[in-house]
């Protein structure tokens, strides 16, 4: 992701700030000139006085004041490509500049943003200190930063402040969408099967592959493909997607369980299961004791499919990468799609069904809780045009 870069450079602009401050006049004139980022995306409305800080980068808006006291960083984040949500820009942000001191703030500043959050706080940087004022937020194209950084807030400067962001304006692209296919229920179906990953990852579930199919998305799933799957070509999609359906990770999980009950794990008390596995494997923690413990009596209930959900929904999200990426065309990714849908409505009876399986997977695989992941699952079921919404047993349909 590029946000690491970006915070980088708003470093650069901020110590920039600090490092003229002195002496002078309190920025007090109304904002007259207007202050576009590079790729004229965004704008905020400064001092004519102001001087801009070339900031190397698209998506960001760096500008001080005449007398070195005020400093503005705007960061845009473009969803799916710079960051996957605001709650990760928020913690870069944050523990880069040591932000301290946090107040609660106006957050309705910056018209056009939604799901914001402000606040006034100290920043440290490299030594040098500063009062801020920061908001946040969003719009169907990206994320935002705002910053003020002033050597002190006063109210003086809080006029100043409040005009500044009110003048913030995003001119967004028209982004390109080549898909051929309208949106149908069996596709929005389709979706829902790793809608848990779009979301986490800041994309659309209500489009095919996630995101508009365009020369940019191209080459950034063709470089997370590569990055994550080793996938480079429609051969290693192919292979990539063959492996899920046949084994993935529920085979070695299989082998693993029935190691255990050859070890006699099956013969323990459930209540004790998991302090034997602490004291004949020296390698579990007690946390990863007691997970495979109630794994074993999940698998011992349900057998392999109690986690096969999570190979299942990788390989239909594999599916639209490659077709983002353009190792499939649209109908041939839609067909394979189709295809292991419906193995996957026959294998389980409900959405929840199947989350529970694919929590499992992941808990397993992750060796973590899945926790994050079933509220972000639960968060869409009461979405609006969500895919939850729509029968597990409704009839899945060609349409394209």
């Amino acid at each position: 992701m590029k946000m690491f870069r970006k915070a980088s450079v708003w470093l650069a602009v901020v110590l920039l700030v600090t490092a003229f401050a002195g002496c002078g006049k309190k920025e007090a004139d109304k904002p007259t000139k207007e202050f576009a980022s590079s790729d004229g995306t965004m704008s905020v409305m400064l001092a004519e006085d102001w001087t801009s800080e070339d900031a190397g980068t698209e998506g960001m808006i760096g500008a001080y004041s005449k007398n070195g006291n005020d400093g503005v960083v705007i960061m845009q984040f473009v969803k799916g490509v710079d960051a996957v949500g605001l709650t990760d820009v928020k913690e870069v942000i944050e523990s880069t500049y040591q932000v301290s001191e946090k107040e609660s703030a106006d957050a309705s500043l910056a018209p056009g943003l939604e799901n914001t959050e402000a606040y006034k706080c100290k920043i440290n940087l490299e030594g040098e200190s500063a009062d801020g004022y920061f908001v946040y937020g969003e719009t169907g194209y990206a994320y935002y930063a705002l910053l003020y950084a002033a050597e002190r807030m006063n109210d003086d400067t809080m006029t100043y402040v409040q005009a500044v962001m009110g003048s913030f304006k995003e001119n967004a692209p028209e982004i390109v969408n080549n898909s051929a296919v309208e949106a149908s229920d069996t596709i929005l179906w389709m979706n829902g099967t790793y809608a848990v990953l779009t979301a986490l990852n800041g994309w659309d579930y209500s489009m095919f592959g996630g995101m508009p199919a365009n020369d940019d998305s191209m080459a950034l799933q063709q470089s997370m493909l590569s990055e994550w799957w080793e996938v480079t070509d429609r051969a290693s999609a192919d292979e990539t997607i063959d492996w899920l359906l046949s084994e993935g990770h529920r085979m070695d999980f299989a082998e693993m369980m029935d190691m255990l009950a050859e070890d006699g794990l099956g013969d323990m008390p459930e209540g004790e299961r998991a302090d034997y596995l602490l004291n004949n494997y020296t390698n579990m923690t007690e946390e990863i004791a007691q997970q495979y413990a109630d794994f074993y009596a999940v698998y011992d209930e349900k057998g392999i499919d109690m986690m096969s959900a999570w190979d299942y929904s990788r390989a239909m999200s594999v599916i639209g990468n490659a077709y983002i990426a353009g190792y499939y065309t649209e109908t041939e990714a839609l067909d394979k799609s189709l295809e292991i849908a419906t193995v996957i409505q026959t294998a389980f009876d409900s959405w929840d069904a199947f989350q529970d399986s694919y929590m499992t997977g992941y808990e397993y695989w992750a060796e973590e809780s899945s926790e994050e992941r079933r509220a972000v699952y639960e968060e869409l079921k009461a979405a609006p045009g969500s895919p939850y919404s729509l029968d597990w047993n409704m009839t899945l349909e060609k349409s394209w």
